[in-house]
């Protein structure tokens, strides 16, 4: 009975990729593929941002502001970790998908042990750091004694799970570069509810807890992220799907630790790029008032919303692109990498559409004190979308064939040359964001919102650039094939 209705609702939900292959949009067979693979990478990220909103929400209801701007602050600094394990995964699964698609499995699983050794060099040390400095990182974003001192409450308890959730995510994305996407939403389907709910008891203090605020939704992200862990080790141990984890015999290898950092290490300096450019862009905010800061977090949270079916395709790309190089097949890497896009770009602009025009109820659901500023950045987040979708797709397409750095260009450039440079054009005239000795760095002019609209706008447009333009040079075949994994490795 679940099987049939199961297939009934695939059915449906496939009359979509016909629909575009009717209009002449789409090739039907590779959009199929990748919207196959893409459907449960979308509903694990839907449900994960659903979890970041729903924090958000419930903070908002329970607390005030305050408390908002605090979550924001935190979080930004879990983003760090989380940035560094999106790009050691970038690398997990360009190199799994090359192997798999080579036909060399041994190899593919030694990979998944590779990036746990990589991911535990990295966490760990990581967690020790923002444990003891947790309250000075906050402090530096903002000079608000109650939202330090519950940022740095949520920091150091979220930073605890670090080193699962690095653990959750690479064997997420092996099993994604090896064809699997489903079993990775199965486990998530399981655990963000989980996280949910926990979140909802220790916030509110239901039943016998406490009421705990920002440190319940904390310890409720913290237990989630090491319930995941152990349910992906699992899976991994068990032998029973594509790829697994096997512990014993050798533990290292540098060819393949070298191709896992070589792929990952331009994407780690793509999210630090992003995640250090929002602390001064935060600041700039802070200039603005703490509910332009608060409306800003709300804004974005319902934006990654509408933004998880470009992680999704962007996984999807990266796996068919992969495959097929680790085959041998550049041409069919470049038509999976178009079509691809071209299904990813249809679903996002309906979103982006349904989102502008909902941002007043959206934002009246979060009973913020500020809705009409709170609609506005809706608004020019769903602007957005479609260069959001084309970014990131266009990334998953270069990522599976291992060439990482010109994203890193276009983040580098959107993020430092372009956004930040606007966005302090927005800060009023005299406020100094700066200063060393008798220099002062105040380069406001007033722009105010308009600036901050155009900072974020145009930082989203000038990234899908670069990497669209990227892969249109075909650039990527040439790194793919002197690379240490897949067909590279044959060629040797």
């Amino acid at each position: 009975m679940l099987g049939d209705a199961r297939r009934r609702v695939q059915r449906v939900l496939f009359l979509f990729p016909a629909a575009l292959a009717g209009l002449g949009l789409l090739d039907r067979k590779k959009g199929e593929e990748a919207f196959d693979l893409a459907i449960p990478v979308m509903v694990t990220g839907g449900m994960r941002t659903l979890l970041r909103v729903a924090d958000f929400f419930m903070v908002s209801i329970a607390l005030d502001e305050n408390a908002v701007a605090a979550l924001e602050f935190g979080f930004q600094y879990f983003f760090i970790p989380f940035g560094l394990s999106l790009a050691l995964t970038s690398g997990t699964i360009s190199v799994v998908s090359r192997f798999k698609g080579a036909g060399e499995h041994a190899k593919a699983d030694f990979a998944i042990k590779q990036s746990l050794w990589l991911a535990l060099l990295v966490s760990v040390p990581t967690t020790v750091v923002t444990w003891v400095y947790a309250e000075p990182m906050i402090a530096v974003l903002t000079d608000d004694p109650r939202v330090v001192e519950q940022g740095a409450v949520y920091l150091k308890i979220i930073m605890l799970s670090v080193s699962f959730r690095f653990w959750s995510m690479i064997a997420a994305r092996a099993l994604a570069g090896s064809g699997d996407t489903r079993t990775p939403m199965y486990i998530r389907l399981l655990t963000l509810p989980t996280n949910i709910a926990l979140n909802a008891v220790l916030i509110f203090g239901l039943g016998p807890f406490e009421p705990m605020g920002v440190a319940g939704a904390a310890w409720g992200t913290a237990v989630a992220n090491t319930l995941a862990a152990v349910l992906f080790t699992g899976v991994l141990l068990s032998g029973r799907f594509s790829v697994r984890l096997r512990l014993g015999g050798r533990q290292w290898d540098t060819a393949i630790a070298r191709e896992i950092v070589r792929v990952g290490l331009p994407l780690a300096g793509t999210r630090l790029s992003r995640t250090l450019g929002r602390f001064p862009f935060l600041f700039v905010l802070g200039t603005l008032g703490t509910g332009v800061v608060a409306s800003y977090a709300i804004g974005r949270r319902v934006m990654l919303l509408a933004l998880m079916p470009a992680w999704g395709y962007s996984t999807a790309s990266s796996t068919l692109v992969g495959q097929s190089i680790g085959a041998g097949n550049d041409d069919e890497a470049n038509e999976y990498g178009w079509q691809t896009l071209r299904i990813a770009l249809a679903t996002q602009l309906l979103l982006a559409v349904v989102l502008i025009a909902a941002a007043r109820p959206i934002a009246r659901g979060f009973g913020t004190a500020n809705l009409d500023l709170t609609v506005e950045f809706v608004r020019v987040f769903g602007l957005g979308v479609a260069a959001f979708s084309v970014s990131r797709t266009m990334r998953g397409s270069l990522r599976g064939a291992g060439d990482t750095k010109w994203p890193l260009y276009g983040t580098f450039a959107g993020t430092f040359l372009y956004k930040l440079p606007v966005a302090f054009l927005a800060v009023p005239p005299g406020v100094v964001l700066f200063s060393l000795g008798n220099w002062s760095f105040s380069p406001g002019v007033g722009l105010g919102l308009l600036g901050v609209y155009a900072a974020i706008l145009g930082d989203m447009y000038l990234r899908a650039g670069v990497n669209t333009f990227r892969f249109w040079t075909g650039e990527w075949k040439r790194i793919a094939r002197e690379s240490e994994a897949g067909a590279g490795a044959r060629a040797d």
